[in-house]
């Protein structure tokens, strides 16, 4: 037989009869080549495996060759990438999904081994032994996905099999916006209180509480009357900064510690936005800037200047959960029902359809990445929405609609 050329697939029978079949799939790690081995009872049998792995040599999907890591290796390595791409608060969901629970269940599996069947054993798990929400389960299922999705593209798995799973249901809370009624009850009742613009620019242009309380007075331009958003205030949990050898302390107890209040980015391009604010608002954050210089020139040296449109008496930031309960007391003070937070920015979203708005700029409005996130969201008042815009085409095709009145008894005078 001709000698097979330098990176040629072979195949032979050895003398007990079996077929192996060898395959090049270029260099390992160490610089050696790699050559992958395969067997089987018939020539045929071999064939097909040898062709499946050039297939995916080819196709660069060939997994990686050395000692195989298993799931919780390749979480913690996961762990380590994605560390330096999302935010803190993201890689903190991240930290404690994977050391509650993924690690726990799924860690001592090889990673290359891994079957759907794994991870649907692992959300029944969450479901009926750990009692976890769907909300909690769906992000599980997430934080897996995407570890697996790196796998995938380094070479380390030869599919996602998170991808061949229905991920945990998650059944969309109902909006419950307020009517515009109760929304004039409120504001009235934040004329009395602490800061009664903060609750004007949630309920006319619906920011999310980390872009309201972030907000700087730089990013405001009350004559152009616009309102940039750019970055929002977050509470994370504090961490180590002692770098690499933490400290024997708690993260709270720890002098470099990092984290509390921070001002962090806004998440995403859709995210940074600018806004148009309408006369009545401008005039609001007038009445607001000048009663923060009162406060400014009351508080003196001790003032703590952030910049921020909202803040406490003394220049600074205000607390996400102070924030909250004042909101909780400014609803009893207005005599409307108890609601979210967040239902303030779903309120401004209705208004905003509900007179008309076009589905696209209420999405550019509330900073959503996707028009869908916003139809789905809103689904309450879609139907409306497209009513009205298809009416609007008959008008222009058809012309109004006429009201025909039915002719009636003739009153002429006998002749």
């Amino acid at each position: 037989m001709a000698r097979k050329a330098n990176g040629e697939s072979s195949i032979h029978r050895d003398p007990k009869g079996r077929w192996h079949g060898y395959v090049s799939a270029g260099h390992g790690q160490d610089g050696a080549p790699d050559r992958r081995h395969v067997s089987g009872k018939t020539r045929a049998e071999v064939v097909a495996k040898v062709r499946e792995l050039e297939r995916k040599r080819d196709a660069g999907t060939i997994p990686i060759a050395g000692p195989q890591l298993n799931v919780g290796d390749w979480l913690d390595h996961w762990l380590s990438i994605a560390k330096r791409s999302v935010r803190v608060a993201t890689y903190t969901g991240y930290e404690s999904g994977v050391r509650n629970h993924l690690k726990p269940m799924l860690g001592h599996h090889r990673l290359d081994r891994l079957q759907p069947e794994h991870l649907e054993a692992f959300y029944i798990h969450l479901a009926d032994a750990k009692g976890l929400s769907p909300a909690m389960q769906l992000q599980q299922h997430r934080i897996i996905s995407r570890a697996l999705k790196v796998a995938l593209q380094r070479g380390r798995v030869g599919r996602n099999v998170a991808t061949l799973v229905a991920a945990p249901s998650l059944k969309r809370t109902e909006v419950l916006p307020f009517t515009a009624e109760e929304a004039r009850k409120i504001l009235r009742a934040a004329q009395s209180r602490p800061n009664p613009a903060r609750w004007s620019v949630a309920l006319a242009l619906g920011l999310r509480q980390g872009e309201a309380l972030g907000a700087r007075w730089q990013d405001v331009d009350l004559d152009a009357g616009t309102w940039r958003v750019t970055q929002a205030l977050q509470r994370q949990a504090f961490r180590h900064g002692c770098g690499n050898q933490p400290c024997d302390r708690t993260p709270l107890q720890c002098p470099q510690r990092v984290g509390g209040l921070v001002f962090v980015e806004s998440k995403s391009a859709k995210g940074r936005r600018a806004l148009a604010l309408p006369a009545q608002l401008r005039a609001a954050l007038r009445t607001h800037l000048q009663e923060q210089q009162h406060e400014r020139d009351a508080a003196g040296n001790l003032w703590q200047d952030h910049g921020l449109v909202f803040c406490k008496p003394l220049g600074n930031p205000i607390d996400p959960s102070h924030d909250w309960s004042e909101w909780k007391a400014l609803l009893t003070a207005a005599g409307v029902r108890d609601a979210r937070l967040h239902d303030a920015r779903h309120t401004a979203a209705t208004l905003l359809l509900e007179q008309g708005v076009d589905a696209r700029i209420v999405m550019e409005i509330l900073g959503h990445s996707q028009i869908s996130l916003t139809q789905n969201t809103y689904q309450h008042v879609m139907p409306a929405v497209l009513a009205d815009a298809t009416d609007r085409v008959a008008q222009v095709l058809f012309g109004p609609t006429a009201t025909t009145t039915a002719p009636g008894p003739d009153k002429r005078e006998a002749p």
